[in-house]
């Protein structure tokens, strides 16, 4: 099942996110997929498309990153359009 993430980052805490990123990576627990993100143009937000076949994953992911955001999880599959947009 695919996965978007909100990552809404705290209060300036944007610099410590990218230094623990660069520091130990995503730190994702095996069995949680990351397949590609967007930020915003202001940079305090980041969505993230994950995959897993186990929810439960993501509580293990979170609890290295909640002191920094706050972050909603939310299902979703693909448009029945996808493979006819032009």
């Amino acid at each position: 099942m695919k996965y978007m993430i909100i990552e809404r980052y705290h209060q300036g805490a944007k610099d410590a996110i990218y230094e623990r990123y660069a520091a130990k990576g995503r730190m994702m627990p095996e069995g949680l997929h990351y397949l590609d993100s967007w930020l915003t143009v202001d940079g305090q937000t980041c969505y993230q498309l994950m995959e897993t076949e186990h929810r439960d994953l993501f509580e293990q992911w979170m609890k290295h990153w909640n002191d920094l955001v706050r972050l909603d999880i939310i299902p979703v599959v693909d448009s029945p359009t996808k493979s006819t947009d032009k």
